[in-house]
C-alpha cells in the first residue's frame, strides 16, 4: 500500500480512544484496536480519558491520511488513521493504550505482529 496514495482528512475531535470527528463531520472508527471505555457497565474512566487524551494529542488539528475499509452498525467509517507513516492505531497499542480487537484484525495487515 502506498501511503502517498491515502485519502486525507483534519481531525476535529475525539470522543474516545478509538472514535474521532473529522472536520468535515465523518465520524471515524479507529480500525482493528479497542480502548477502554469511557462509561457503561464495563467503564474504565481513568483509563479511557487517558487513551482519548493520547489519541486527541495526536490527531485532533492534524491532517492525518486515511485508509478507510468499512461502515459499521453506527454508520461510523472504519478506517485506519496515518500520521506521515506512523500507523496511528499501532501507535495506541505500542503505548499501551489500546489492545488489538482480535475480531478485526485480519482488516489490519500490521496486527500480524503483535
Amino acid at each position: 500500500m502506498l501511503l502517498a496514495a491515502l485519502a486525507s482528512v483534519v481531525i476535529a475531535s475525539c470522543y474516545d480512544g478509538d472514535t474521532c470527528t473529522t472536520t468535515t463531520g465523518e465520524r471515524v472508527r479507529l480500525a482493528c484496536i479497542d480502548t477502554p471505555e469511557l462509561s457503561g457497565k464495563r467503564a474504565e474512566p481513568v483509563a479511557a480519558s487517558a487513551a482519548r487524551d493520547h489519541l486527541r494529542g495526536l490527531v485532533v488539528g492534524e491532517g492525518v491520511g486515511i485508509r478507510r475499509i468499512t461502515e459499521d452498525r453506527f454508520g461510523r467509517t472504519v478506517a485506519e488513521l496515518f500520521l506521515g507513516k506512523r500507523n496511528v492505531q499501532e501507535e495506541m497499542v505500542g503505548t499501551g493504550h489500546a489492545e488489538v480487537y482480535p475480531r478485526y484484525a485480519h482488516q489490519c495487515p500490521w496486527t500480524e505482529g503483535w
